[in-house]
């Protein structure tokens, strides 16, 4: 497979992943389609099993099932973030606003998206070691989002806008039924891809290492 050399630096690309949910309707190429699930493939898992796969969904029939599945979950969603936002300080709320009125967006256009990525997992092959804690279960994950991530740095190497949504889960059944997914496995990730109306991706705002990072034990703040 050919890479992208004109692409840019990996720095670069973890900097500006941003989530772009205004998406053009056309056509992603076939060779750009092929080099982003590349990238999820290259992901490490649990075991190096690759318990996942995604189902690349461009048919306009499913998409508009998708749609339709995601759009009133979005709405009961967005209800709370609105609810929030009355507490909140000038700058925050307008920031919050323009995060739903693109919310918004997505929910109508969804179907219009050229490709929605749906990724699956099977729960037998993965290497679950948390799965008998005395809390709810996190190291499956490990197992199928790193290829979602994966992906999704591809898509801004190559200038294609995305974002993870999940909000389909609290409505698997109906997926699975629309895209033949199995009984036994378990969706994780809705990723709609597109060419971006907007700018689309670009510099993030993220607390860094002073804030998320310790030294050594928790709680000793990391000085560098």
């Amino acid at each position: 497979m050919a890479d992208n050399p004109g692409g840019p630096p990996l720095y670069d690309v973890m900097s500006t992943l941003r989530a772009v949910r205004r998406l053009k309707p056309d056509p992603i190429p076939s060779d750009v389609l092929q080099r982003v699930l590349q990238a999820a493939c290259w992901a490490p898992t649990g075991g190096n099993q690759q318990p996942w796969k995604v189902v690349v969904v461009r048919r306009p029939d499913l998409k508009t099932r998708l749609a339709d599945i995601y759009r009133p979950e979005w709405e009961r969603y967005r209800g709370g973030y609105v609810k929030r936002m009355e507490a909140m300080e000038a700058d925050e709320h307008a920031r919050w606003g323009r995060m739903l009125v693109a919310g918004d967006h997505l929910a109508d256009h969804m179907a219009e998206a050229p490709v929605i990525l749906l990724f699956c997992a099977d729960f037998k092959r993965m290497a679950v070691t948390d799965a008998k804690l005395d809390r709810i279960s996190l190291v499956g994950g490990g197992s199928v989002y790193p290829p979602v991530q994966n992906l999704m740095l591809a898509c801004v190497a190559e200038g294609l806008g995305c974002t993870l949504t999940t909000l389909h889960c609290l409505r698997e059944g109906e997926v699975k039924e629309a895209l033949g997914i199995p009984e036994d496995w378990a969706t994780a990730a809705m990723v709609p891809i597109g060419y971006p109306v907007l700018k689309g991706h670009g510099p993030i705002n993220r607390r860094g290492p002073e804030a998320m990072a310790y030294a050594d034990t928790f709680g000793t703040p990391w000085e560098g």
